[in-house]
Formats: structure tokens, C-alpha cells, sequence
């Protein structure tokens, strides 16, 4: 309920509509249909996701992730430790957690952006030396626990200006042969949704990226990816960045 509220304030104030969402959707079912390990692997359409059942205005059921069972793990340690397990050890270029006041009780939230991720990214760009993320990131997992997420996320990362996101999404920057790969696997919408390790899950399928062991869905010679996670109420921003 609380997202589909800044679903409509984001249609009012940038002309955006539910077309728009429907394409994030679209693009997350189909990069699902590559992932072996993915939840719902089913191809749609805009036209499927404008006719689906309504859950709370202006979202539709293929607007919604797949909450599911699941499990992640990731094995860290220090970097010059790491060769003598494999050969092709993915660094941690980035790691920060940002919190942030209840955005139903903020009186100066907007409903058009996420504090906590455009506090945590920041930070995370900062650590990582990024000063212009569109260039410099060559793939990302988002948190795309429905459509306008993912769509806010493009925003608050700084990969496009505010207001401009319909834009890209229509071009198919964030699409799997895009300029900048976004939700791989098919993401929260696709891959599935199992809350606690969701997180990783993200990671894990960066580390594969940046291996190259991504199968059908690899981006070409990625050196630095980022996963967004969210939670709480919500009031909280993870973001990790990774690189070779």
C-alpha cells in the first residue's frame, strides 16, 4: 500500500503510468527465464501486466515480487587470502547501511525518492572511488520489490536524473543488453523474494557477473557491480559494491 501511494504521486508529478512499470516487469520475467535457479520462469507482456488483476492501485499482481522460500551464502575473507582459493576472487570495493526516519511519518518525504538509498549511496560511492555511476557500474541488482521500486532505485542511485527513468526504461538501458544490465537474474519480481536472504542472493548473482559464469544472461566483461537491498518499515538502504 505504501508504495502504490508514491506510485501516484511519481505519475502525477512526472507523467509516468502504469505502462511504464509494466516494462520493468516484462524485462525481470524474461532475464527470470535464464536463471536456473529462478522462482517464476515465465515470459509476459505489457499487455499481461495491464490486465492482471489489481492489488493496490496503480499495481497489478505481475507489478508485485514473488515472496518465496530461499537461501544465500556468500564466503568472505581477506584479500590476500583470497587467491588461495580460487583464482578469480571478487573483491569488496564497498559496503554501507544507511537508516532513515518512517517515510509515512517523515513531513518532508516526498514520496518521489528513498532517503536511506540515496544516503547509502553515497557512501558506497565514496568508499568504492565512483563519481559517475551510469559510466562506472557495469551491472546491479535492485531491490525491485514491486515495479515503481526498481523505477525509484534508477533515480536515487544516480544512473539517471530524476523524472527521467520512464525514458530509459523504455529505450532498454537497464534491459539485459543495455548500457547498464540491471535485476539479471530476473530480480525480486522474477527470481523470488525470500526476504532474509534476498540480500545475498543479489551478491551472488554479481559474483557470478563478474566471474563470467552468468550462462545465458552474462554482461559483456562487467569489472564492477552493485547490488540495493531495502527493508524495514521501510526505513533502511544496504548497498555492497563489488569488482575484479
Amino acid at each position: 500500500g505504501w508504495f502504490s501511494l508514491a506510485a501516484a504521486r511519481y505519475f502525477e508529478r512526472f507523467g509516468a503510468g502504469r505502462e511504464d512499470l509494466a516494462r520493468i516487469s516484462v524485462k525481470n520475467h524474461h532475464n527470470g527465464t535464464l536463471a536456473p535457479k529462478s522462482f517464476l520462469k515465465r515470459e509476459i507482456t505489457v499487455e499481461d501486466v495491464l490486465s492482471a488483476r489489481i492489488i493496490s492501485w496503480p499495481f497489478g499482481l505481475y507489478d508485485c515480487a514473488a515472496q518465496t522460500d530461499g537461501a544465500a551464502a556468500a564466503i568472505v575473507t581477506r584479500a590476500d587470502l583470497a587467491k588461495g582459493f580460487r583464482a578469480d576472487p571478487v573483491l569488496v570495493k564497498a559496503v554501507t547501511v544507511f537508516a532513515g526516519p518512517n517515510p509515512q511519518k517523515d513531513p518532508s518525504n516526498d514520496f518521489l525518492s528513498w532517503k536511506p538509498t540515496i544516503h547509502a549511496a553515497k557512501e558506497a560511492y565514496r568508499q568504492a572511488g565512483i563519481s559517475d555511476p551510469f559510466r562506472q557500474i557495469d551491472v546491479a541488482q535492485l531491490h525491485d520489490c514491486f515495479s515503481l521500486t526498481e523505477m525509484l532505485s534508477y533515480e536515487d542511485l544516480g544512473f539517471c536524473e530524476k523524472g527521467q527513468a520512464k525514458e530509459h526504461v523504455s529505450a532498454g538501458t537497464f534491459a539485459l543488453g543495455g548500457e547498464l544490465p540491471v535485476n539479471t537474474d530476473g530480480g525480486l519480481k522474477s527470481f523470488g523474494h525470500p526476504t532474509g536472504a534476498t540480500g545475498v542472493r543479489m551478491i551472488y548473482e554479481n559474483v557470478l557477473q563478474l566471474q563470467g559464469r552468468a550462462g545465458p544472461r552474462q554482461v559483456a566483461s562487467p569489472s564492477l557491480a552493485l547490488s540495493h537491498n531495502i527493508g524495514g518499515h521501510p526505513t533502511s538502504c544496504g548497498i555492497a559494491i563489488l569488482g575484479i
